[in-house]
């Protein structure tokens, strides 16, 4: 009793505290505040294209279950059961933030248990974009916003709780006549009667769910392989004495050939690209993959290209690095091929070039680069091109190469996309310098985006047409499409792939793939999971393959 007459005393001293002429409008305005935040927690979508007048014209079922609860708790237990509800439902708005961010990039909402562990590439990025300053503020900037959100919500309930207790006979009266309303909507179907929290926390905990759970079933799919085991002399049977360069053109995908804003311009590119090669010899064949990821993450695009199987996330991209899988890089080491990475946008050891088969691994420190960074891009693909054929591909004492080339300049946030010079100009870089800030990048981030590919392209097709022999075979393709503030919020999976070669023999083995000939797919060509392509490929060229 004395501390219920305690805490009764206290709020009675609260109230005349805001009756005074001056605080009560600030303190109704608080109230008010409070009361709006709530509800625009409980009623905010999770995805950009919701936030709508409409949204937010309903009545959320939750709302009236925690304001019936903070009526029914007496003193401590009702700033208790605020603190509770006020922790729950911050942690359900930055759930929803997160998705909002995840959406508008990667067109997937965030994984409560595997995103966790892409923060330092995250951190990675935005240092690589803006600077140390700049990345440093950005998690300060967010890790206040995880702290803040909860507490402002805490605060709210409480302050809520306090004012329901002081009027508990007409907010008790005021509740009924909602909840009575309510069902009675629910019951008649409309929208106004929403329970949209409730679901949503529901469904996030079943994927919580399905993740905890997801290691287990994939460790058993990465340990079925029906070519681990395949003798030497059983693989790439077709491909003997050809260098085969396996090129990922970062976002370079569906949106970027058909596109109506940007299919003119990138389909000029092809069809120049085309005209060049057809001159120099080579054919091509190109159809679609549907990639297992979207706006980035590139190495779950790479590990499911190479490995056969679907690797969505970081979870499954840590299993697959572990296991005894076969890879195409790997396949073709086993087959005796000297194998090679060229990947610029390492800028620290990677470990993981063991496990997909890679004699030589070449990244940001000893590709020999001294020009200037263009944004995140570490270098441009024109110097990429350059520095493989000096280091590997020109080279006279080599024999057969297999080889793994990641193009960057296509990679988000297309801020600063260079320009192609003469080939004979690239030497070390140097002859890039002064380009970042000389270019002129358009606004418009399809614009940006549209130009990387652009280039990108333009560089893999004139260093084709310059340093491709009748021994080369390329296999070219998008790792995955770009953010949705390019393609849009219903944009597909897809990327296009295609092969080109001189030897007829080699696009011959791959006749039953009915893929389109030329380097632009047509729109109905076949569309694959981007996991089927390994299988497929190792059987075309394999000793039974046609």
């Amino acid at each position: 009793m004395p501390e219920e007459q305690a805490e009764e005393q206290a709020e009675e001293q609260a109230e005349r505290t805001e009756q005074h002429p001056v605080r009560r409008p600030a303190a109704a305005a608080i109230t008010v505040l409070a009361g709006l935040l709530v509800l625009a927690a409980l009623l905010l979508p999770n995805q950009l294209t919701g936030l709508t007048a409409a949204t937010f014209l309903r009545v959320p079922v939750e709302a009236l279950a925690v304001t019936a609860l903070l009526l029914l708790l007496p003193g401590r237990a009702r700033i208790a059961g605020a603190i509770a509800a006020g922790l729950v439902l911050g942690l359900l708005t930055l759930i929803k933030l997160a998705d909002m961010g995840f959406f508008t990039v990667y067109a997937r909402q965030f994984d409560l248990v595997l995103d966790w562990s892409l923060a330092d590439d995250g951190i990675t990025f935005l240092t690589g974009s803006i600077g140390r300053a700049g990345a440093i503020a950005a998690v300060v900037l967010a890790v206040a916003l995880l702290l803040a959100v909860p507490v402002l919500m805490s605060l709210s309930l409480i302050r809520l709780g306090r004012v329901l207790a002081r009027h508990r006979t007409g907010s008790t009266r005021a509740v009924a006549l909602l909840t009575t309303a309510w069902l009675v909507l629910a019951l008649a179907g409309s929208p106004v009667a929403d329970r949209g929290a409730t679901a949503f926390l529901t469904q996030r905990a079943e994927l919580v769910n399905a993740a905890l759970h997801d290691q287990e079933t994939f460790a058993a799919a990465a340990g079925v392989d029906a070519f681990r085991d395949v003798p030497p002399n059983g693989l790439l049977t077709g491909l003997r004495g050809k260098d085969v360069l396996l090129t990922f053109v970062e976002s370079y995908g569906r949106s970027a050939v058909e596109d109506e804003s940007m299919s003119e311009r990138v389909g000029a590119v092809l069809a120049d690209g085309r005209q060049r090669l057809d001159a120099a010899g080579f054919a091509a064949r190109s159809g679609w993959l549907t990639s297992s990821t979207f706006g980035g993450y590139s190495w779950l695009a790479h590990s499911t290209f190479q490995s056969g199987l679907r690797v969505d996330n970081q979870q499954r991209y840590r299993t697959i690095v572990a296991s005894d899988r076969l890879t195409l890089s790997e396949s073709f080491r086993r087959a005796g091929w000297s194998t090679v990475c060229v990947a610029p946008a390492n800028t620290y050891a990677w470990p993981e070039g063991d496990w997909y088969g890679f004699d030589t691994v070449y990244d940001s420190r000893n590709l020999g680069y001294a020009g200037p960074k263009f944004g995140w891009t570490t270098m441009p693909d024109q110097y990429t091109l350059t520095a493989f054929e000096r280091l590997e591909h020109g080279r006279a004492d080599r024999g057969p190469i297999m080889a793994e080339l990641d193009l960057l300049s296509s990679h988000f946030p297309w801020d600063s996309i260079p320009e192609m010079i003469d080939w004979d100009a690239v030497g070390d870089g140097a002859a890039f310098a002064g380009m970042p800030e000389r270019v002129d990048v358009p606004d418009e981030p399809r614009d940006a985006y549209r130009m990387s590919i652009e280039y990108s392209l333009t560089a893999l097709f004139t260093y084709l047409e310059r340093h491709g022999t009748d021994d080369t075979v390329v296999i070219y393709l998008g790792d995955h499409q770009p953010a949705t503030t390019v393609t849009g919020p219903d944009a597909s999976h897809d990327v296009p792939v295609t092969i080109v070669a001189k030897d007829p023999a080699v696009l011959d083995r791959i006749d039953a793939w009915q893929w389109t000939d030329g380097l632009k797919p047509a729109p109905d060509a076949p569309v694959w999971p981007m996991e089927s392509f390994r299988d497929r490929f190792l059987t075309a060229y394999g000793p039974n393959g046609s």
